[in-house]
């Protein structure tokens, strides 16, 4: 990332990116509306973009220099005549609120890679109410990331990638995947699928009933 060029590079999207398309591709229809939340460098929104032109992608963040990455990306992937279902950047804060223009929006899938353990709890209950507002029927909540799981030992690389994010912020960590099962269930999202994906991560699907 430099003033000249603003697009930031993550080295994870870059291995994940397959693997968590693949999952996608398995849960939704071939034209779906989403939104990602925390997309960070953009590149994520822009691979899935590129690989699935009937998804509308909206992707969106709380920091000025994610937001100015994914634009950057957005900028090139028009200047060679793609991302037409890329859509701009939002400055949205999951915990804050989302923009009153959405009111009457709805989605057919909410994103999330790598945002639940990098925050603390008050966000996933905000990011479940969120999602029980905004998804359309049957539509999907995608979580990815590393969890806890009761009654199951955790790979000695994700205690200590938990022992490190609290050492960085005491409300953030790994999750107790039944506990975030819980919280989504209070808010008509109910679990529809646990991924096994590389490096100990999960991809957790949460799909809206009918009220």
């Amino acid at each position: 990332m430099s003033a000249d060029d603003p697009r930031r590079h993550s080295p994870a999207a870059s291995r994940n990116r397959e693997p968590i398309l693949a999952v996608l591709r398995e849960h939704l229809p071939a034209n779906a509306r989403v939104l990602e939340l925390a997309s960070g460098s953009g590149e994520h929104g822009v691979h899935f973009a590129r690989a699935m032109p009937g998804w509308l992608w909206q992707p969106s963040d709380t920091a000025p220099e994610a937001l100015a990455s994914i634009q950057a990306w957005r900028r090139l992937e028009q200047k060679e005549g793609r991302g037409d279902n890329l859509r701009a950047p939002v400055a949205l804060d999951v915990i804050a609120g989302w923009p009153d223009g959405w009111r009457d929006t709805t989605f057919d899938a909410v994103v999330a890679i790598n945002l639940i353990h990098i925050s603390p709890w008050q966000a996933t209950v905000a990011l479940m109410h969120r999602a029980g507002q905004y998804l359309a029927e049957n539509g999907i909540l995608f979580l990815y990331g590393p969890y806890r799981r009761r009654g199951m030992p955790t790979a000695p690389g994700n205690r200590a990638f938990d022992e490190d994010l609290k050492t960085r912020n005491p409300a953030w960590g790994l999750r107790c995947l039944e506990s975030v099962e819980a919280e989504a269930a209070a808010h008509g999202l109910a679990l529809d699928a646990v991924v096994e994906m590389p490096a100990n991560n999960l991809s957790v699907v949460f799909r809206r009933r009918a009220a």
